[in-house]
């Protein structure tokens, strides 16, 4: 295989400082917290992702409990859809994803050379 046909790839996860657990929001909060804004509850978001709910459930209290912030609006049986600290959260770390990306295959290519 040649070198120039390879791409990196980031991975980001955010974290909080003052939390002594390893929860952090990284890729897959991060798609379900985009499943919960593109269909409106969590649910939805576990299925598409082939996810129990129970996990998916799971893995948002715990992200809520190590960031310090709620992450759903919870409408019972109306779905759920993301606070307003989520959603910002959410659109930086897929901005930073983005710009890491490019910045990682601009350098990948430069050091290959």
């Amino acid at each position: 295989m040649q070198l120039d046909k390879l791409t990196p790839s980031v991975k980001i996860s955010i974290h909080n400082p003052e939390d002594s657990r390893n929860a952090a929001f990284g890729p897959g909060v991060a798609a379900l917290c985009r499943g919960v804004r593109d269909k409106g509850s969590l649910n939805a978001a576990a299925k598409g992702m082939h996810m129990a709910y129970s996990k998916a459930w799971r893995i948002i209290k715990d992200t809520e409990a190590a960031l310090g912030f709620q992450m759903l609006n919870r409408d019972g049986a109306h779905g759920s859809t993301l606070t307003v600290e989520a959603d910002r959260l959410l659109t930086a770390y897929d901005k930073l994803c983005v710009s890491l990306s490019l910045a990682a295959k601009t350098d990948f290519s430069e050091l290959l050379r």
